[in-house]
C-alpha cells in the first residue's frame, strides 16, 4: 500500500505538520528526506531497512559518498542533499552559538556538537574559540585519528587559540564507538591541556565526549 493511502495521522508528512518533528521515529523522519520509495517498497519500508543496513541513524549520515551511493534507493543526487542538509544544520546552530554566550547554553552547544561531530567514524578533536563574553568566535576541527584515537598536541591547541584571540575555550571529541562515556586518556589530555592553556591566560570551560545518544561534560560531572 502507498503511504498516500494510509490514514492521515499515519503518514509523516501530515504526522510531522499536526504532531511536530519530534513525534517522528528515525525511519519516519528519513522517509520523508526520501520522498520516494523504491519498486514494492514504499518510503518509510526503505527507510527502515537503510539504518538496519547501516547499523544507526549516525552511521548512515556519517557513510562515504562510495558507502551511500551503494545502498539500495539512494544516490549521488540524494547524497548530495544530505550534505547539504548537514551543513546547513550546522551553520543554523553555529550562528546560534555566535549570538549567545555559549557557557550558559550547554543543551545548544551538545546539539551542535552532535551535528558536528556526532556522526564521524574516526575520532575528531574539535576546539570552540570564545571571546571575553563567552560568545562563539569560530570552531576549528583541529586534529582527526583512527577509529578510535586522535593524537592531540598542547603545543598546537595553544597556537590555534591565540591565533583566534580566545579568551577561553571549550574542547570536544567524539567516540566512534558510539559509547560517550570519557576514557582515562580523555581526562590525562584534559589536564595537560588546562595545564598548558593556563600558561597564557586562556580558560578551558568545558570539554564534550560525543556518543551516539548521548554528549558527556567533564564541567557538569566536575572535572573542570
Amino acid at each position: 500500500m502507498a503511504i498516500s493511502d494510509w490514514p492521515v495521522t499515519e503518514r509523516p508528512r501530515e504526522k510531522l505538520l499536526q504532531l511536530g518533528p519530534k513525534a517522528l521515529s528515525d525511519a519516519e523522519l528519513l522517509a520523508i528526506f526520501l520522498r520516494t520509495g523504491v519498486s514494492g517498497c514504499d518510503a518509510v519500508t526503505l527507510a527502515r531497512q537503510l539504518l538496519n543496513h547501516f547499523g544507526s541513524l549516525r552511521r548512515l549520515m556519517g557513510a562515504s559518498q562510495h558507502e551511500f551511493c551503494q545502498a539500495k534507493g539512494l544516490g549521488e543526487a540524494k547524497f548530495v542533499q544530505l550534505q547539504a542538509v548537514l551543513e546547513l544544520s550546522k551553520r543554523y546552530m553555529q550562528q546560534q552559538l555566535q549570538r549567545e554566550t555559549v557557557f550558559t547554553e550547554p543543551a545548544l552547544v551538545k546539539k551542535f556538537l552532535s551535528h558536528t561531530i556526532g556522526h564521524e567514524q574516526r575520532e575528531v578533536f574539535l576546539l570552540l574559540y570564545l571571546d571575553n563574553q563567552h560568545r562563539l568566535i569560530a570552531s576549528e576541527p583541529l586534529f582527526m585519528g583512527t577509529i578510535d584515537a586522535s593524537p592531540v598536541y598542547p603545543r598546537i591547541v595553544v597556537q590555534r587559540a591565540l591565533a583566534h584571540n580566545a579568551a577561553a575555550v571549550i574542547l570536544a571529541h567524539n567516540h566512534p564507538s558510539g559509547v560517550a562515556e570519557p576514557s582515562r586518556a580523555d581526562r590525562a589530555i584534559t589536564e595537560r591541556l588546562t595545564q598548558a592553556m593556563a600558561l597564557v591566560d586562556i580558560k578551558i570551560l568545558d570539554h564534550f565526549v560525543v556518543g551516539d545518544a548521548e554528549v558527556v561534560s567533564f564541567a557538569e560531572r566536575g572535572w573542570l
